[in-house]
């Protein structure tokens, strides 16, 4: 059972350890919002504390065996990195999928890497196997007390660096993060309302809270692989019932929004389980309106080539990139005077394909796709209204 003293002993444990992450003010986000910056702790995420703090309770005897974990990389990295530091030998199961950046760092932190084809539960259940047949300690990424304890001390370093705040806003994949911080918060200020947020395509504990009871999801889809999880945690579960005040849920598009908003105004890189209660303040699924609001930023770990997707998704989201297939006449100087109309709108040409032979085209028409780089909404409903003032058929925008 989780405790204060135990979130208070993991704070000591990890002094020198884990860094106190910096609490930095989001005004473009909100007057009274701030951002609790996980995603420059050691590893890039907040998982060392947690993982560093249950590897600290081992026995001598369980660290002799060594210790094997699962997961989609943020917990691999901090049971690598603690383990090493404490001497003892670690196995991660981790999804095939996971992003390649945190497979490459989780084995040049000294872990040996299994990757295991499906989801984070497929992995957790070849880690449950391989602990029982080769003796390793197992060391779950969420539902138990000591890793809750480590996660626990950022609701510490939340109220002791903004003793006013009054919610704070916490990504939830299996529920360990937001029990140790919620536990906290609400020990040393109940006044104080904590709210999780989740993806919408892996509503594990949201889906659970609306059921009163632990459920299993049939699949999860979502670009925060972090939070990927298709069943919370038991523990975690209860104690979020008793601790957390609301869960709301996050799309994938208002999450790469987020990632985008963060890189642009707070200079900062989040992956998408890291950015989603950011995702969650900038889309009102959360009410700012006379509160000191704090959003954990939970990590940061993500790959090159997924943020450049995820911020060509983030910049279609906020209508600074577009799309819109128009039907012209199939004769000279037609796709000239729709490339002028658009040019007189201010928008920036990315591409054009320019096709006689489409679904959509009929004999003596043709079908044009433009990709428009365009300043906000509003300037795509502009495009929208000029190239209709001047009888275009859009067909796609």
């Amino acid at each position: 059972m989780l405790t204060m003293e135990m979130i208070r002993e993991a704070q000591e444990r990890l002094r020198g350890v884990a860094r106190v992450t910096p609490l930095n003010g989001a005004k473009t986000l909100g007057r009274n919002v701030y951002m609790k910056a996980e995603n420059l702790q050691l590893t890039g995420a907040f998982k060392l504390r947690g993982a560093y703090n249950k590897l600290c309770t081992l026995t001598e005897e369980e660290r002799a065996r060594g210790v094997i974990a699962c997961s989609a990389g943020n917990h691999a990295q901090g049971v690598a990195l603690s383990a090493t530091r404490l001497g003892i030998r670690s196995v991660i199961c981790m999804p095939a999928g996971a992003p390649i950046s945190k497979v490459e760092a989780t084995k040049n932190y000294g872990a040996k890497v299994v990757l295991v084809p499906g989801t984070y539960d497929d992995a957790a259940a070849e880690a449950d196997r391989l602990a029982a047949q080769e003796g390793y300690t197992f060391a779950h990424p969420f539902n138990d007390p000591y890793v809750m304890a480590g996660q626990g001390t950022i609701g510490l370093e939340i109220l002791e660096q903004l003793p006013e705040a009054d919610q704070v806003v916490v990504p939830i994949g299996g529920g360990g993060l937001i029990s140790g911080v919620a536990y906290a918060i609400k020990n040393r200020k109940p006044s104080c309302r904590v709210i999780g947020v989740q993806a919408a395509g892996a509503a594990s504990m949201y889906t659970s809270r609306q059921a009163g009871e632990v459920l299993t999801l049939p699949s999860v889809a979502t670009i925060a692989d972090g939070i990927a999880v298709k069943r919370p945690g038991d523990l975690t579960f209860a104690l979020c019932q008793q601790y957390v005040d609301d869960i709301v849920t996050v799309r994938d598009d208002e999450i790469a929004a987020a990632i985008l908003a963060l890189l642009e105004d707070q200079k900062t890189v989040a992956e998408g389980a890291g950015a989603v209660s950011v995702a969650a303040v900038m889309f009102g699924k959360v009410d700012l309106v006379g509160k000191n609001t704090v959003c954990v930023v939970s990590g940061g770990n993500v790959d090159v080539t997924t943020l450049s997707r995820i911020i060509t998704k983030g910049l279609s989201k906020t209508g600074r990139i577009t799309e819109f297939t128009v039907k012209i006449a199939d004769k000279p100087g037609s796709l000239v005077q729709l490339l002028q109309t658009i040019s007189k709108t201010g928008a920036n040409i990315l591409s054009v394909n320019h096709a006689r032979e489409d679904k959509h085209s009929d004999i003596g028409a043709c079908v044009v796709s433009m990709v428009l780089e365009t300043r906000n909404r509003q300037h795509v409903d502009d495009i929208e209204r000029e190239l209709q003032s001047f009888g275009y058929h859009i067909l796609e925008k």
